[in-house]
C-alpha cells in the first residue's frame, strides 16, 4: 500500500498583483520526489463554502502538474483587484488507473490582490482615448455642494477646501481609490452654450474657479480611471497634482502621466503672445472628474446659486460601482 502523502505546510503567497500570484509550501523530500500534481482551491474570502470538498478525490478548481515552487498562478481564474481570497493546497500522485493518491488539505491562507499596475492603466487609457474625440473650450473648473459645506469651509477651515480621501467609485483596481486625497472638480460645459450645465446632483451652490489656478505649466496631469454606471455615457477620472507635491509623488509611479498640451481629455495651450490668454479644452464625449490634490481657497473663485435644479443624489457617482459587463470600459484583468 502506498505511503500517505504528508499535509502541505507553511503555505506562502508572494509576488501578488491584481491578477496573479505565486504560491509555495513545504513538503518532505520524499513527497517532492513523488508528487505528480498539485490541487489548488481559491475562493473569495466573503463567499467561502465550508463544504467545498466533501470527498478528497473530487477534482479541485485547479489541477496542475507538479512544478518547482513557487508556482505561478495566473489566467486560471479571473482574479479581481483589491479582493481578499482564501487559498489551500493539496499534493497528489497520479496512479496507473487514473485515480489520485492525495494529501490532506493544507491550512487556509488569506491574501489580497493588488491595484492595477501601470500596464493595466495603460490598457484602460487606450480604451478611454477611443471614447474621447471632440475638444471644447472652457474657462472655469467648478464644484457643487450644499450650503452647509461652504459654511463649514468658511467657519471651520479658514476658507480652504481641504482634500478628502477618494472613495471607491469607478474601477475597483484604480490605485487612487481609498488612497489619494483631493478636491473634486468638473469642467464639462454644455455643447450649445459653452458654459457649465445649469443642473447638478451634488448641491445647489456652485464654486467656480478660473482654470488657470488648477491647470498650468506647474501642474502634472495624470490618468486615473475610465468607467460607466450602466449608462451610455462614460467617466474619465484625471488627477491634477502640483509638481513636486505629495500628490505628485504618489501618482508618479502609479498613474500614466499625460501631456498637458496634447491629450484627448484636458489640455492647456500656452499663449503665443504676451497679450493672449492660455487656451483650455475638455473632452466633450466623456464626463471628466478632476481631482486636485492640494487645498483650494474659496477666495480664488466665487460661490453662486445654480440657475437649474438640484437633482437627486442618486445621480451622483459617489461610491458608484462600475458596470462589469461594459465592453467599452473594461479590461481583462478585472473590474
Amino acid at each position: 500500500m502506498d505511503t500517505p502523502l504528508s499535509t502541505p505546510c507553511n503555505i506562502q503567497v508572494c509576488e501578488v498583483t491584481c491578477d496573479s500570484f505565486r504560491i509555495m509550501w513545504d513538503m518532505t523530500p520524499e513527497d517532492t520526489a513523488r508528487a505528480t500534481h498539485f490541487f489548488i482551491d481559491l475562493s473569495r474570502k466573503e463567499s467561502r463554502d465550508p463544504n467545498r470538498f466533501k470527498h478528497r478525490d473530487v477534482p479541485t478548481k485547479l489541477v496542475a502538474k507538479a512544478v518547482p515552487l513557487p508556482m505561478a498562478v495566473r489566467g486560471h481564474w479571473f482574479l479581481s483587484p483589491r479582493t481578499e481570497y482564501c487559498v489551500a493546497v493539496q499534493t497528489a500522485v497520479r496512479q496507473p488507473d487514473g485515480d489520485y493518491l492525495v494529501s490532506e488539505w493544507s491550512q487556509v491562507v488569506e491574501f489580497c490582490t493588488g491595484d492595477y499596475a501601470m500596464e493595466h492603466l495603460q490598457q484602460l487609457l487606450d480604451k478611454a482615448k477611443d471614447s474621447a474625440s471632440r475638444l471644447l473650450k472652457f474657462s472655469v473648473f467648478y464644484r457643487n455642494q450644499h450650503p452647509d459645506y461652504f459654511e463649514y469651509v468658511r467657519s471651520e477651515c479658514g476658507g480652504l477646501m481641504h482634500p478628502s480621501l477618494k472613495d471607491s467609485s469607478g474601477s475597483h483596481g484604480s490605485p487612487i481609490n481609498g488612497k489619494l486625497h483631493g478636491v473634486f472638480f468638473s469642467c464639462n460645459t454644455e455643447f450649445d452654450t459653452g458654459i457649465p450645465p445649469r443642473d447638478s446632483p451634488y448641491g445647489p451652490l456652485r464654486f467656480q474657479i478660473p482654470a488657470r489656478h488648477l491647470l498650468n505649466p506647474n501642474i502634472h496631469l495624470y490618468f486615473a480611471d475610465f468607467y460607466c454606471m450602466y449608462t451610455a455615457y462614460h467617466y474619465v477620472v484625471l488627477v491634477l497634482a502640483p509638481v513636486g507635491s505629495e500628490g505628485d509623488t504618489f501618482c508618479r509611479t502609479r498613474l500614466p502621466v499625460l501631456d498637458l498640451a496634447s491629450n484627448p481629455f484636458l489640455t492647456y495651450t500656452a499663449p503665443q503672445r504676451s497679450v493672449e490668454e492660455p487656451l483650455y479644452c475638455h473632452a466633450s464625449d466623456v464626463i471628466l472628474e478632476v481631482l486636485f490634490t492640494e487645498p483650494v481657497h474659496l477666495d480664488q473663485g466665487s460661490v453662486e446659486q445654480i440657475s437649474g435644479h438640484h437633482q437627486l443624489m442618486s445621480l451622483t457617482t459617489a461610491n458608484a460601482k462600475k458596470d462589469p459587463s461594459c465592453k467599452v470600459c473594461n479590461i481583462s484583468v478585472g473590474r
